[in-house]
């Protein structure tokens, strides 16, 4: 699998990557992928979705977003960017995903994988360091990235400009769904421990960081941002650093820590898509729905804004 992590990272670390550039590696598997580009007044970014097919029809969808501003801010910073992890797990996870099915390792549901490629991105500031920005706002990421075939959805990202999580590696959120935060799946818990061979961990959330972005509100960052766009269930799979690094730093893509985030992603969707793996209790979820009612309103921006 570490070749994959090394290709991703040659695609998106150079000057000219674009989706296009990530077609023609997915499509060595026989990927059908789509490549959407988007362009405003801040730039441009290619959109990128593939699917790796399901050998059942019925079986769940997995979804997987590779969130980020954009994979380099050129001129400003030469070379991929702290950002760009959610793409380079995507693209491995593709990657990784597509290699397995030709050989004839079918996974037993379709896993729908999205990101977007962006090597001139703009910065933007953030407490306690600069975030990344982006050509497009999370709205327009979520219409792209997100879709109504994915039963559940896993959200790569990094998630280094912080204090509130310090130590290398990656961690996973608890489940979000509707607005509610529920308790950290057992079952992804025993995949994160399985796929790295250490204790799990995992990334403290707020009401705030799973509220759509442009409430002016402070959000960690946008790793739950997906959570605002759809009823599946989500879960970030957060990338982390011991001190606080920039989106916008370089050097700052720690291969093994990706390897790791990649299988984790990997083992989740062939134990999800076949049944064995769960992102939430559901008479649980219930339960709370029915004491407490619906948290949908936090999927939105509020009142007056």
């Amino acid at each position: 699998m570490f070749d994959k992590i090394q290709q991703a990272y040659d695609i998106l670390s150079r000057p000219d990557a674009d989706g296009e550039l990530v077609r023609d590696a997915l499509e060595t598997y026989g990927l059908d992928t789509e490549v959407t580009t988007i362009s405003t007044d801040e730039g441009s970014t290619d959109f990128v979705k593939t699917v790796v097919p399901g050998a059942d029809p019925d079986a769940p969808t997995l979804g997987v977003v590779g969130r980020l501003g954009g994979v380099a801010a050129r001129p400003a910073e030469l070379g991929p960017v702290s950002d760009a992890d959610g793409a380079i797990v995507a693209l491995a996870v593709a990657l990784h995903l597509g290699e397995m099915r030709a050989r004839g390792d079918v996974l037993a549901g379709d896993v729908r994988i999205a990101t977007h490629v962006c090597p001139d991105a703009p910065t933007s500031p953030h407490d306690p360091v600069p975030f990344m920005g982006s050509p497009v706002d999370t709205r327009t990421m979520n219409e792209h990235e997100v879709d109504e075939e994915m039963d559940a959805v896993v959200s790569v990202d990094a998630t280094k400009g912080n204090r509130v999580h310090c130590e290398r590696g990656f961690a996973i959120t608890p489940t979000v769904k509707e607005g509610w935060v529920l308790k950290v799946s057992d079952s992804l818990l025993d995949i994160q421990e399985r796929a790295t061979g250490r204790p799990p961990s995992t990334l403290t959330l707020t009401m705030q960081d799973i509220t759509p972005y442009g409430n002016d509100v402070h959000h960690i960052n946008s790793i739950l941002q997906p959570a605002t766009a759809t009823d599946a269930p989500v879960v970030g799979v957060a990338t982390t650093s011991v001190s606080p690094v920039p989106g916008c730093g370089t050097g700052a893509n720690y291969l093994t820590d990706l390897l790791d985030a990649t299988g984790f992603v990997v083992e989740t969707a062939k134990d999800f898509t076949r049944g064995r793996a769960s992102f939430y209790d559901e008479a649980e979820y219930d339960r709370l729905t029915s004491l407490y009612g619906s948290m949908g309103r936090l999927q939105t921006l509020g009142e007056g804004v």
